[in-house]
């Protein structure tokens, strides 16, 4: 994957001023991940979260508005405190790698990387997605705050 071209690919990453341990906790643990995935306004049901490699993701993002978007994936990479990678089967297609990378021992960096087939793939999703990811991670931080004070 690493030969792909940059025009295939959305990058977004956020450090964060927390432990690596939280950051990767807040998305190993659907009990938190429930509550942070997605932008604003939106909110989860998780179906299926079996966080291995060959294990499916299976939740359903009701948006703010109207409308309920399945998601289904399949993971293809579980390296604890490290890295996270799936590859969608619903539509939008394209794999996901969620890395987590330690700063020093109280900040650490996650990261979205979207790897789409083609350009054009990624470029019809590209000035929606980027903006999207910014929310994103807004309610991840939110929500490891909240993780602290329990």
């Amino acid at each position: 994957m690493e030969n792909l071209k940059n025009e295939n690919v959305i990058y977004s990453a956020r450090e964060l001023n927390e432990t690596i341990e939280l950051v990767y906790e807040a998305f190993a643990n659907p009990n938190h991940l429930v509550k942070w995935w997605g932008p604003e306004g939106f909110t989860n049901t998780i179906h299926e979260f079996d966080l291995r490699v060959g294990g499916k993701w299976l939740l359903t993002m009701h948006g703010p508005d109207k409308g309920h978007y399945e998601n289904s994936a399949i993971f293809q990479t579980v390296i604890p405190h490290q890295l996270i990678a799936w590859t969608r089967l619903s539509q939008p297609l394209f794999d996901m790698e969620v890395a987590f990378e330690k700063m020093n021992d109280n900040r650490s960096k996650i990261s979205f990387k979207m790897i789409f087939n083609s350009s054009e793939d990624c470029n019809k999703l590209k000035k929606f997605v980027i903006p999207k990811n910014e929310e994103n991670f807004d309610r991840l931080e939110r929500e490891l705050k909240r993780l602290k004070t329990k």
